[in-house]
C-alpha cells in the first residue's frame, strides 16, 4: 500500500479503479477522481500524443510534472504495446522529492508490474536507460529546467496542478518557454480547459484543439501546425465574449 507522509497526501481509489493521492498542500488529487488516475494519463496525453508520432522513429516527451508518474508509466506501456520499436526519450521536472523517493510503495494498477525496476529505479536515481527507453527526472524547479531546451519535444504532457493551485506552470510566459522547447511540428496535451489557459498558449502562437471522448471529459490540445481529426476551438469568438478574461501572467 501506499506510504505517503500522512501530513502531505493520502491515497484515492479513483472511478476507473486505480489508485491516485490527495494533495494536502495543494488541496488537489493528482488526478481527476472521476475520469480515474489511468484514464486521465491515457486519454488526455497518452493516446493523442501516440497518435501524433506513431510515424516517429524516436519520440522526445516532456512530462509536467512527473507526480505518481502515471502519465510516464503509462506512456512506456503504450508505445511498448503499439510502437515496440519506437525509442522514448522522457523528460520530467517534479518539485516534490520526497514524494519521488515513496513512490516504489505506490499502489499502482496490476498492468504497471513489468514496470516495477523502471520505478525503482526513477525512485532512487531518478534515472533509468535502456535500448529502448531513457527517462531522467529533474527533482526542482520546473520553470528553470524548461528553459535548457530548444526545439526539442515532439509532445509536451501539460499535467501541473491546476491554474488556482499551481499559478506559476500556467502562465503566458511560462508557455512561451514551452513554445521554444517544442518542436514546430509538437503538440501540447492539457486537461485544462479553462479559458485563462487556451489564451495563454494561443498568444504563444498555438493553435486551440477540443480533445474529447467517451471515456473523459472534454480536454485541450494545442500545435505550432494545425491539425487534422480534432475540433479547432474558436479563440478569437471566445475572446469577443469573453473580453475581460486575460491569461495568468508572471
Amino acid at each position: 500500500m501506499l506510504q505517503f507522509n500522512d501530513k502531505l497526501h493520502t491515497q484515492t481509489l479513483s472511478e476507473d479503479g486505480s489508485y491516485t493521492a490527495y494533495s494536502k498542500e495543494y488541496d488537489e488529487h493528482y488526478h481527476s477522481t472521476k475520469d480515474g488516475a489511468l484514464s486521465e494519463s491515457l486519454y488526455k496525453h497518452i493516446v493523442p500524443g501516440y497518435i501524433h508520432t506513431k510515424a516517429k522513429d524516436e519520440v522526445h516527451i516532456l512530462d509536467i510534472c512527473y507526480g505518481l508518474g502515471f502519465n510516464t508509466l503509462a506512456t512506456i506501456l503504450y508505445y511498448k504495446e503499439h510502437a515496440p520499436h519506437t525509442k522514448l526519450i522522457i523528460k520530467s521536472p517534479e518539485l516534490d522529492r520526497a514524494l519521488v523517493r515513496s513512490l516504489e510503495n505506490f499502489s499502482y494498477p496490476k498492468s504497471f508490474e513489468p514496470l516495477k525496476p523502471i520505478i525503482n529505479a526513477l525512485s532512487q536515481e531518478g534515472i533509468y536507460e535502456d535500448e529502448r527507453l531513457s527517462i531522467e527526472l529533474f527533482l526542482g524547479d520546473a520553470r528553470e529546467y524548461i528553459k535548457h531546451f530548444e526545439n526539442f519535444f515532439d509532445v509536451v504532457y501539460q499535467d501541473a496542478f491546476s491554474p488556482s493551485a499551481n499559478p506559476i506552470l500556467w502562465t503566458q510566459e511560462y508557455f512561451a518557454d514551452i513554445k521554444k522547447a517544442i518542436k514546430e511540428d509538437g503538440i501540447l496535451t492539457t486537461y485544462s480547459t479553462a479559458l485563462k489557459t487556451r489564451l495563454a498558449l494561443y498568444r504563444n502562437g498555438f493553435y486551440i484543439y477540443l480533445n474529447k471522448g467517451e471515456h473523459f471529459r472534454n480536454a485541450t490540445l494545442a500545435s505550432l501546425l494545425p491539425l487534422e481529426g480534432y475540433e479547432a476551438v474558436n479563440m478569437e469568438h471566445k475572446i469577443s465574449c469573453n473580453p475581460d478574461v486575460e491569461p495568468l501572467r508572471d
